[in-house]
C-alpha cells in the first residue's frame, strides 16, 4: 500500500529556523520571554493538529471504517475552523486592524499561510481517499460506483429510487434578471446547473442536494427477507452523481450543458450584542438564522467547473479567489460511508465498566435498601469515561428526580445532545416540585439549536432555567443535589471535564468526581449563586474557579512548584489538556523549566509553546495523543515535594477559558484516586509509543515507535485494563 509523507514542518517566517535532521529551533543569544520567536502561531498549530488526525487515516492498523472516518473527522474540523477562525482573521482584515499575533505574524499573513496549509492538507487527504482508502473499501466488497459505470440493473434501480424519493423533493432555482440569485445556505452541497432553451440561450440554475435522503444510495437488489443473508459485496453511488446524472428531468424541454458540485462555508459567528439584547434566548435564535447567511468564508468546487460558472458564483455569493478551493465535494461527507453496518471494518465493541466502588455497592444494594447517594457517602466516587460507564451519572439524576427525600437540583448543561435522558430527568424532578436550577449555555457552539429546545421544554416544566452570563460563557460542568436526610440537609455533587451527554461519553476521555465533601459542595452552592443571582465573591475553599481565581490559583501552584524544586529538587508537572495558547502560562512553563523542573504536557490539539529550546524549554516535553477516544480530560499533576496534588476539570489553558469563560477545576484528594491518576493514567500516556506524537522547537511532530520497547498503545491498555478489572471482580 502506497504511502504518502507529510510534510509536518509549519510554513512562514520561522521555517528557516529549523534543523533539518532534527527539527530543531535555535535562537541567538539570551531572549526575553515575551520574544514572538518563543510563541507558535494558534491557527497553524491547529492545522498541525488536523494532520495528526490525517494520520490515523493512513495508518493500515486501524480498521478500515475507522479510518475513513478520521478523514471526514478531518473535513468536520476544516469546515469549523473556517467558519470560526478563519471568519474571525478575515473580519480582522476587512475591518482595518493589524493586530500581530504573539508569534507576531499579522492576519493577512495568516490567512496565505492557512490556506498554503489547508491545500497541501486537503490534497494530501484526496490522495489517501482515492489511492487507499477507496481501493481498499473496494477490497472489502464495498463499491461506490461513477454513475455511468453502473450496469443497467443497476441504474434501474436507481433511476427507480430518483423518480420515486429523491425527484417529488427538489426544487430547482433558477437564476435570471426576473429571479435574483438564490441564498447559498452553509454547509450546504450543491449543484450548479448550465441549461440551454431553444432558442440556444444559456441559463443558470442551482440544485441542491437535500441533505433529509441517505447521501449513499443502494444499487443493489432490495433483500425480500430480514433473515436473509446480507450480499457479500454491497453497491452504491452518491446521491449528487444521481441527480447530476437524472437533471433532465428537472429542467423538461432543455438541453442540460453541464453541471458541477459546490459547497459554501459561511461566517459562523454573528454578532450577538449581548449587553443590548433583552432577551439572550430570543438574541441566540436570531445569530442562528444570520449564521445560515453569514458571509461566505470558503468555496469549493469540483476540479471540472469552467471558469465562466465560477465566476457567476464569485460574483454573487461575493468571494475572491482566495476563497477557493478546487477539491471537489467536502471531505465531511465521508461520515456516510464511515458509518456502514460492517462491525467487522470497525472498532471491536466494548462495554464500559463500573468502578469497583460503585460495583461493590451495587451488590450490597441487593440486600438493602441503599442507593447511590449511600456509596457517595462513604466515599468519593471517581469516574474515568469512555472506560467507566456514565450510567453512574444518568442514574445519580434520575435517582435524584424520583427520591422525594430531595429537595433541590442543581446543574449547569453546555452540550447535552438530543433525547438527552438527563435533561428528561431534569423535567420529570421539576413536574414533581423538586426545584430545579438549570444553567443552559445558549451559546455552546453548533450546539445552540438543542440547547434552545430544552431550554424552552424545561421552562414549561416549571424549573428555574438561566441563560449563562452577559460576556460569559458557562462551559463547567457541574451538578448539585440537595437532600434532607433526617434532621440533616446534605448536599451531593458531581463535577467533570466532559458535557452531560451520555453519546460523547462513550467516545470521549473524561473524568468525573463524585464527592459530599462539605467543602466542595459550599463552593458549588457559591458558585451557583454567582450564576443565577448576584454574588462578588472572591474566594473559594477548594475549587478553582474562572474566571475569578482559576488563573491566580494556576499561576501560584506553578510558582510553588518552581520554589519547591530550587530548595528541595524532584519539581515536575505534568498537565493534560486540549489547547495551550495562553502566553502567560507558557512563559510560568518556560520560566518552571528554567528553573529545572520537568514539565510533561499531553496537549491534544493547539499548542503555542515552543519544547526543547536551550535556556528555555529543554526540561519542557510535549506529547500529543490522537486514538480511538477524543482526549477531552483535563488534569493538572503537581509533584509539590511528594505531597503531590491532581486537579481536573473543565478548563484549557487558553484566555478565554481563564478570563472568558465559567470554568472549574476541582481537586481529587483521595489519594488511591491520585496515584491512579499518576501510574496508571498520566505515566501511560507519557509512555505511548503508537499513538503519541512528540512535538519538535519548529512545531513540528515526530510519531513515537517503539525502539526496543514494548509497543503502547495508551487507551488500548485503559480499555483492557478495566476489562481485566470488570472480569476478575465477575469470578
Amino acid at each position: 500500500m502506497e504511502r504518502i509523507d507529510f510534510q509536518t514542518a509549519p510554513r512562514g517566517r520561522h521555517a528557516q529556523k529549523r534543523h533539518p535532521q532534527d527539527g530543531g529551533f535555535e535562537l541567538e543569544g539570551n531572549r526575553s520571554l515575551d520574544d514572538p520567536e518563543l510563541y507558535l502561531n494558534r491557527e497553524l498549530s491547529l492545522l498541525a493538529f488536523q494532520r495528526r488526525v490525517l494520520e490515523e487515516a493512513q495508518d493500515a492498523t486501524n480498521r478500515l471504517l475507522e479510518r475513513i472516518n478520521f478523514l471526514s473527522i478531518v473535513g468536520s474540523n476544516l469546515d469549523e475552523f473556517f467558519m470560526v477562525r478563519v471568519a474571525g482573521l478575515k473580519r480582522q482584515v476587512e475591518s482595518g486592524r493589524s493586530e500581530a499575533t504573539p508569534d507576531g505574524t499579522s492576519p493577512t499573513d495568516q490567512l496565505d499561510a492557512i490556506r498554503a496549509e489547508v491545500t497541501n492538507i486537503r490534497g494530501i487527504a484526496a490522495r489517501v481517499w482515492q489511492r487507499q482508502l477507496k481501493p481498499t473499501l473496494d477490497n472489502a466488497g464495498v463499491r461506490i460506483f461513477p454513475y455511468e459505470s453502473l450496469s443497467e440493473q443497476q441504474r434501474q434501480r436507481a433511476i427507480r429510487f430518483f423518480q420515486e424519493t429523491v425527484f417529488p423533493i427538489l426544487t430547482p432555482l433558477a437564476f435570471d434578471p426576473g429571479r435574483p440569485f438564490p441564498h447559498i445556505s452553509n454547509l450546504s452541497l450543491n449543484l450548479a446547473v448550465l441549461i440551454r432553451d431553444k432558442n440556444g440561450e444559456e441559463h443558470f440554475a442551482r440544485v441542491k442536494v437535500p441533505d433529509t435522503l441517505p447521501q449513499l444510495v443502494s444499487v443493489d437488489r432490495a433483500q425480500r427477507s430480514p433473515t436473509r443473508r446480507r450480499p457479500s459485496r454491497r453497491n452504491f453511488i452518491w446521491l449528487e452523481d444521481l441527480i447530476k446524472a437524472n437533471l433532465e428531468s428537472l429542467f423538461p424541454g432543455m438541453e442540460v450543458v453541464y453541471a458541477h458540485s459546490f459547497h459554501v462555508t459561511r461566517d459562523a459567528e454573528p454578532a450577538i450584542q449581548e449587553l443590548e439584547a433583552g432577551d439572550l434566548l430570543e438574541t441566540t435564535e436570531e445569530g442562528l438564522r444570520q449564521r445560515r447567511f453569514g458571509d461566505v468564508v470558503r468555496l469549493q468546487v469540483d476540479h471540472e467547473m469552467p471558469v465562466s460558472m465560477l465566476r457567476i458564483l464569485m460574483t454573487n455569493l461575493e468571494v475572491d479567489r482566495p476563497e477557493i478551493y478546487r477539491f471537489g465535494p467536502p471531505l465531511s461527507r465521508l461520515k456516510h460511508v464511515a458509518a456502514l453496518d460492517i462491525p467487522q471494518l470497525k472498532y471491536p465493541p466494548f462495554v464500559p465498566s463500573l468502578p469497583l466502588v460503585l460495583r461493590h455497592e451495587i451488590a450490597a444494594q441487593e440486600q438493602t435498601e441503599e442507593d447511590i447517594f449511600s456509596a457517595i457517602r462513604r466515599h468519593d466516587v471517581l469516574l474515568h469515561h469512555p472506560f467507566n460507564s456514565f450510567q453512574p451519572v444518568s442514574d445519580f439524576i434520575q435517582d435524584a428526580a424520583e427520591n422525594t427525600e430531595v429537595l433541590a437540583i442543581k446543574i449547569t448543561l453546555y452540550r447535552v445532545g438530543k433525547n438527552s435522558p438527563i435533561v428528561k430527568a431534569l423535567i420529570d424532578a421539576a413536574e414533581n416540585e423538586t426545584q430545579v436550577a438549570t444553567v443552559v449555555e445558549l451559546k455552546a457552539r453548533f450546539d445552540e439549536d438543542s440547547n434552545i429546545e430544552w431550554a424552552r421544554a424545561l421552562e414549561r416544566s416549571g424549573a428555574h432555567v438561566v441563560y449563562g452570563l452577559v460576556g460569559l460563557k458557562v462551559h463547567s460542568k457541574v451538578t448539585m443535589v440537595v437532600r434532607k436526610e433526617g434532621d440533616e440537609m446534605r448536599r451531593y455533587v458531581h463535577l467533570g471535564t466532559g458535557n452531560y451527554n451520555p453519546t460523547t461519553a462513550r467516545l470521549y476521555t473524561d473524568l468525573g468526581l463524585m464527592t459530599c465533601d462539605e467543602d466542595i459542595a459550599g463552593d458549588v452552592t457559591d458558585l451557583f449563586n454567582y450564576l443565577t443571582g448576584y454574588s462578588a465573591k472572591q474566594e473559594y475553599r477548594k475549587l478553582l474557579v474562572a474566571p475569578i481565581n482559576l488563573r491566580q490559583r494556576i499561576t501560584a501552584l506553578i510558582e510553588r512548584e518552581i520554589a519547591s524544586h530550587r530548595r528541595h529538587g524532584g519539581g515536575h508537572l505534568i498537565f493534560k489538556m486540549n489547547a495551550l495558547v495562553d502566553c502567560e502560562m507558557i512563559r510560568l512553563l518556560y520560566r518552571a523549566s528554567q528553573a529545572g523542573v520537568k514539565v510533561d504536557l499531553l496537549v491534544r490539539g493547539i499548542c503555542c509553546l515552543r519544547p526543547d529550546i536551550p535556556g528555555v524549554s529543554e526540561n519542557i516535553r510535549v506529547i500529543s495523543v490522537v486514538g480511538r477516544f477524543l482526549e477531552h480530560s483535563r488534569i493538572y499533576y503537581f509533584r509539590n515535594n511528594n505531597e503531590e496534588e491532581i486537579y481536573a476539570g473543565s478548563a484549557d489553558l487558553m484566555p478565554r477559558n481563564l478570563d472568558r469563560r465559567v470554568e472549574v477545576l476541582f481537586p481529587v484528594e483521595d489519594r488511591k484516586y491520585v496515584r491512579y491518576l499518576r501510574d496508571e493514567v498520566l505515566a501511560v500516556y507519557l509512555a505511548d509509543n503508537i499513538k503519541a506524537r512528540v512535538m519538535r522547537p519548529d512545531g513540528s511532530y515526530l510519531r513515537r515507535r517503539p525502539e526496543g520497547e514494548a509497543p503502547l498503545n495508551s487507551q488500548a491498555v485503559l480499555l483492557s485494563s478495566f476489562h481485566r478489572n470488570r472480569d476478575k471482580d465477575n469470578q
